[in-house]
């Protein structure tokens, strides 16, 4: 008698606990890559033919538009790029721009020094030289929301890793913010602007013993230069433009520091040195800070008290436009530098040199790593441009679409929320983030790309969630924050319910 190998439910149900469930893996780097890089394109930082120094470069955070990043610049104004346009070896920089670009607005009348991707991609919020944040509707490049109530130019800005409806941002008049854009405390500025006010606002988290008996400090002795909310979702780290020290925050109680860290002074240079940046890997195991001693931090988030576990050195940071930041699988770490070089460090190998990327003419300045397409970076500079790599064996499909032959790529209607919401065939953002067609009527229906398949789990998806009974919190429509916790009592009704948001 044969036996059968098919296992019953209680079966399965008890391999997957002991077992646990195959999770999607993020793309990491592989071991052939090895420090090989290579400039995809060079695009102009210019409007209506004048340059202007770009400051802040952030990568779209969701996989079907990892491919699109984010520019600010000293005049104000965001540009999306889209970095799977292929350039020619002849073309200019200006030429490259007109492009890729997917599109451009004025975001403000003065220097947008950060930008902060949040919902899905649909919305971003800029923080100015104008003391001011805005909100922005990407797809209709249209103001939805200002936020005002620091005292300073606004230097930083970071959301909550799950909850984008929480901002917290940091600022040159010494304090960082928290801010919930739910809220419903708004304060009238002017004739028109309704403006949100911040929950929390920490001020002089970074004022140093010294600055603290001087009257009259400079601002830049207290400026917050960086903010991030880390990936526990209850903890904010800040750094400022005094000294090398990184501060956490508790955002359930914001009225002292929980604990701070440092990298440990040598006798030899006794020195004050601020920090221009901080970031962490996907998985939020490690922090990087970039000092301006030259140096580069590592921490262990878990072991803080221990100081940094590694530190990189081969760059110049003379000024505190020079950023770093740590690839998302945390195997390379990628800074900009005074000396107009950008260099890349193997994480594992602190104590080797680093590779040089010699193409910009002056200094490199804001940088960031694609956050799904292995191996894809941009880097920004005072030479009036913005320069694409990419890893010598790696191209822009190879690493987030199906490379079988007998697949092809489809392009997919718009979905219903984009039909009920408006009207997006004239939307740039839309018709030009993905992969160019050949024909203009192509173009009109390019709002997403995707396959039919993909299309049919997502409906149904959706439609199996909403067929089962709703928790109180999504009845409530009042989704859960660090602010305010969901209650102990709010449990998955069914086992079944627990397998269809299994990943």
């Amino acid at each position: 008698m044969e036996i059968s190998r098919s296992q019953s439910f209680f079966q399965d149900l008890s391999s997957r606990e002991f077992n646990g469930f195959r999770v999607r893996k993020r793309p990491r780097f592989s071991a052939d890559i090895a420090l090989s890089f290579k400039e995809v394109g060079a695009l102009a930082v210019e409007h209506d033919g004048d340059q202007t120094p770009p400051l802040a470069v952030s990568f779209c955070k969701t996989l079907e538009n990892s491919h699109i990043f984010a520019l600010s610049d000293e005049d104000g104004f965001v540009s999306l790029f889209n970095t799977c346009r292929r350039f020619s070896l002849f073309s200019s920089h200006e030429e490259n721009s007109e492009k890729s670009r997917v599109c451009e607005w004025e975001a403000h009348r003065n220097a947008v020094f950060d930008v902060c991707w949040i919902k899905d991609d649909t919305q971003m919020i800029t923080a100015s030289g104008d003391q001011s944040m805005k909100l922005w509707d990407v797809q209709e490049m249209k103001c939805i929301g200002i936020l005002r109530g620091h005292k300073g130019s606004v230097k930083s800005i970071s959301s909550h890793p799950t909850n984008h409806d929480i901002i917290v941002s940091g600022s040159r008049d010494g304090s960082f913010a928290h801010w919930d854009l739910r809220t419903s405390s708004c304060c009238k500025v002017g004739s028109e602007e309704l403006c949100l006010q911040a929950t929390a606002v920490v001020k002089g988290a970074h004022l140093s013993s010294h600055a603290k008996r001087i009257r009259r400090q400079k601002s830049a002795s207290k400026s917050i230069t960086s903010v991030l909310y880390l990936k526990d979702e209850l903890t904010v780290a800040t750094a400022g433009a005094v000294d090398s020290v990184v501060k956490f925050w508790d955002t359930r109680n914001l009225k002292n520091a929980t604990t701070q860290c440092q990298p440990k002074s040598s006798d030899k240079d006794t020195r004050l040195h601020g920090i221009s940046s901080l970031s962490q890997d996907a998985n939020g195991a490690f922090l990087s800070t970039s000092c301006m001693n030259n140096r580069i931090y590592l921490y262990n988030v878990l072991q803080l008290e221990k100081g940094p576990v590694k530190s990189f050195s081969g760059c110049q940071i003379d000024s505190f436009f020079v950023k770093s930041v740590i690839s998302p699988d945390a195997s390379y770490l990628l800074s900009g530098s005074t000396d107009g070089n950008a260099h890349v460090w193997q994480v594992d190998k602190p104590h080797e040199d680093p590779i040089t990327l010699t193409k910009h003419n002056g200094e490199v300045s804001a940088v960031d790593w694609s956050s799904f397409e292995v191996g894809k970076f941009v880097t920004s500079s005072d030479d009036f441009t913005v320069r694409i790599w990419n890893s010598q064996n790696n191209s822009c499909s190879s690493s987030k679409r199906p490379t079988s032959g007998n697949r092809k790529r489809i392009m997919a209607m718009p979905t219903i929320e984009q039909a009920k919401d408006s009207d997006t065939s004239d939307s740039p953002y839309f018709d030009r983030a993905c992969a160019a067609p050949s024909n203009s009527n192509a173009m009109d229906m390019e709002h997403k790309l995707g396959t039919p398949e993909s299309k049919v789990k997502r409906v149904l998806s959706a439609a199996l969630i909403e067929s089962f009974e709703k928790t109180p919190e999504a009845n409530s429509k009042s989704p859960s924050s660090v602010l305010n916790p969901p209650p102990s009592s709010m449990k998955r009704k069914t086992i079944r319910d627990y397998f269809l948001v299994a990943p």
